[in-house]
């Protein structure tokens, strides 16, 4: 795409800012919101997410159809299904009517589906469904409903992890992933932050007839130099505070602290734009993966204790060998001397399997008491068990 294009869609939608970052990911949903292919759309929160998704369906071929905006965090569990895909009369109590889910009225359309991250285990096969096959099952009924629908969502958890974490579907994730487009937090984009400040105040002195307020050069660059952990959601609410309550309308940097939340800042590195966002994904890929390795290494010494815990507890169990190294992703365990068995190599999902059946064993199936035991949480121990189709030891 052009850069009139992206500058079009600025004006259209009210996007200020002309960060690199910024730019590229407009281009991005530009030029997929003509194809059907499900988006995925990462971000802090308050980064302006659901922006890119009205973005994607006012450009493309559905524009003239619904769009449906879901928050999957703000709706219960327990309706979550009826509220996605419909229900039929007397499917539960309180069903008194068929009642449409949003997936028939998004039908031909765009439905959003923010915090995607948050749909319980359960609903994630049911999403998938409709991906792959574009049917669904409402609530009570026998027959599939069958539905053209575009999906487009969003998260600000890592999926991945999520995945790793037994808390997504990995069939999901990569369905839903097709097409990635990343939204800058505000500290990626720091000379955006003076714009978006006026742009800010100035609307909010039109509206109310009032003088703009207007800062000075130190008080830009600590405007500049706050990690905005909120984003421009907070960048927002900090300018209106500010408009509406202060008598002088010149701010200095002093001034500007007393409005401000004490937080710790970020240094200002004056880079090139090519060299700083490079830099910017060599350390958070660097960052990220020390924490998933960190992450696999405790699970593995926890598994570890766990099984040694329940092989001990038996007279004829084996016991494991040397600790796992850093690298190790399957554990050996040596027999004592009187077995004539020779070493053998157990995958660790299987073990972690064996651990489970047998403390749901030991505690009479029940959940609770079984979670505790292994160290999981009740609704940890009920996703592996989905895992490893042990539903059926409840």
């Amino acid at each position: 795409m052009s850069e009139t294009d992206v500058q079009k869609v600025k004006k259209q939608f009210r996007i200020f800012g002309n960060s690199p970052l910024l730019n590229r990911a407009i281009d991005i949903a530009i030029r997929v919101a003509k194809t059907d292919a499900s988006v995925l759309i990462v971000g802090e929160s308050g980064a302006g997410k659901d922006v890119f998704s009205r973005i994607i369906h006012q450009y493309s071929n559905r524009k003239q159809k619904k769009y449906i905006a879901v928050n999957c965090a703000a709706i219960p569990e327990g309706t979550i299904e009826s509220e996605l895909f419909g229900h039929v009369k007397g499917s539960f109590t309180g069903a008194e009517r068929d009642r449409r889910g949003y997936f028939a009225e998004a039908d031909n359309g765009t439905i959003f589906l923010d915090e995607v991250g948050e749909l319980p285990y359960t609903m994630q096969a049911k999403l998938l469904r409709v991906i792959e096959n574009g049917e669904f099952l409402p609530v009570g009924a026998s027959t599939a409903v069958k539905v053209d629908v575009r999906i487009v969502a969003a998260t600000n958890v890592n999926l991945l992890k999520a995945v790793e974490q037994g808390r997504f579907r990995s069939d999901l994730y990569y369905r839903l992933n097709q097409i990635n487009i990343t939204v800058p937090s505000l500290r990626e984009r720091q000379e955006d932050i003076p714009l978006l400040f006026r742009y800010f105040c100035s609307e909010l002195a039109e509206k109310y007839n009032i003088p703009r307020i207007s800062l000075s050069p130190e008080a830009v660059d600590y405007l500049k130099s706050y990690p905005w952990r909120g984003n421009v959601r907070e960048l927002k609410n900090i300018a209106e505070r500010i408009s509406l309550l202060e008598m002088n309308r010149e701010i200095d940097e002093q001034r500007l602290k007393t409005y401000i939340p004490p937080m710790e800042r970020l240094p200002i590195v004056v880079q090139s734009d090519s060299v700083c966002n490079e830099n910017d994904d060599i350390v958070n890929i660097v960052l990220q993966n020390k924490k998933d390795i960190e992450d696999l290494k405790a699970e593995v010494v926890r598994l570890k204790s766990v099984i040694v815990n329940m092989f001990n507890s038996s007279t004829h169990s084996p016991l494991l060998s040397a600790p796992l190294s850093e690298t190790e992703s399957e554990m050996v365990i040596d027999y004592p001397e009187e077995h004539t068995k020779k070493p053998e190599t157990v995958n660790l999902r299987d073990l972690e399997k064996q651990a489970i059946i047998a403390a749901l064993e030991r505690n009479g199936g029940k959940r609770s008491a079984a979670a505790k035991e292994l160290g999981f949480s009740e609704r940890t121990l009920y996703r592996k068990m989905i895992d490893y189709d042990l539903n059926k030891k409840k």
